[in-house]
């Protein structure tokens, strides 16, 4: 089996794992996110992670906190057998040698890479998601009866591409997207591999124990959302902005507008579900990929 192969398998494994540990987190981070400001004198609609969860729960059942999980399963074979197969490229072409261990900038620069392929593939995918994800926090009504738009993954595609400008309206957000994907996919490898090497006592890593890769996984995931997290807050509220009467221009102006209204504090609006989904997915993802590669040979 060849290594691309083994990379697309490896990496689907992984994805899989990563999603189904850390779907919720993202939902509430979501839900967070997209929230609107509340008028003066009135209380957001979610005070606050638990909040958000207790909400969710009480209104939707434990299936909302999976709500939107339906687009990312669907693509998640080929956004993850994009993100580790052109970063396995990368790390072909940047190696001095065959089998000879990258250095930790190397992984750094593999990761830009890859993070720019699989832009392509997140930006569609996580419109539909975050549309799902956050239209209960975007109804008038906070009662549980509030009206429904989109019935499902599938529905929201075809009314952005009926009504948003067809396929351009799906990839609404790519510009952030890219600012999110490329520097944070670089942060994560570049971590992952530096705390292998430091786990390892060198740059052979290969004998490290399923504890090291859960430990590095994790952590790499954390810093991913920490080197991009308010890039992330601008795709999202981008993302669900209301196409015919959209709060804002474009990516500067919407963080811009929500540095004026809310100041930095908006800027990380669900940082502490998304930290708290970051080490665990991210471990899983990581230690269901090397543990699979390593089966494959």
């Amino acid at each position: 089996m060849g290594d691309v192969a083994k990379d697309l398998i490896s990496g689907t494994v992984g994805g899989a794992a990563q999603l189904i540990v850390g779907h919720p987190f993202d939902t509430i981070k979501v839900k967070l996110q997209s929230q609107p400001a509340p008028l003066p004198g009135q209380p957001p609609k979610f005070s606050g992670a638990m909040d958000a969860v207790r909400k969710t729960i009480a209104s939707e059942g434990t299936r909302g906190l999976y709500k939107g999980m339906g687009a990312p399963l669907a693509t998640v074979a080929a956004f993850n057998a994009v993100l580790f197969t052109v970063r396995g490229q990368m790390e072909a072409l940047l190696r001095s040698e065959p089998g000879a261990p990258l250095t930790v900038n190397q992984q750094v620069v593999a990761g830009a890479g890859a993070g720019v392929a699989v832009s392509f593939l997140a930006c569609p995918t996580e419109l539909i998601k975050c549309r799902l994800q956050a239209q209960s926090a975007l109804a008038d009504s906070a009662s549980a009866s509030a009206v429904v738009k989109y019935g499902g993954p599938m529905d929201v595609a075809k009314q952005v591409l009926r009504s948003e400008g067809g396929l351009r309206g799906l990839f609404k957000g790519l510009v952030p997207t890219l600012a999110r994907e490329v520097p944070g996919n670089a942060a994560m490898f570049g971590v992952y591999e530096a705390l292998k090497q430091y786990l390892a006592g060198g740059k052979d890593t290969s004998e490290l124990g399923r504890s090291s890769l859960i430990v590095a996984g994790g952590l790499a995931g954390a810093s991913f959302w920490v080197s991009v997290y308010p890039t992330d807050v601008v795709k999202s509220v981008i993302q669900v902005d209301d196409y015919k009467n959209p709060k804002f221009s474009g990516s500067v102006d919407a963080f811009r507008k929500i540095l004026a209204s809310e100041g930095v504090k908006g800027l990380y609006k669900g940082f502490g579900p998304a930290m708290a989904r970051s080490v665990p997915a991210n471990a899983a993802c990581f230690l269901a990929y090397e543990v699979t590669r390593s089966s494959l040979g």
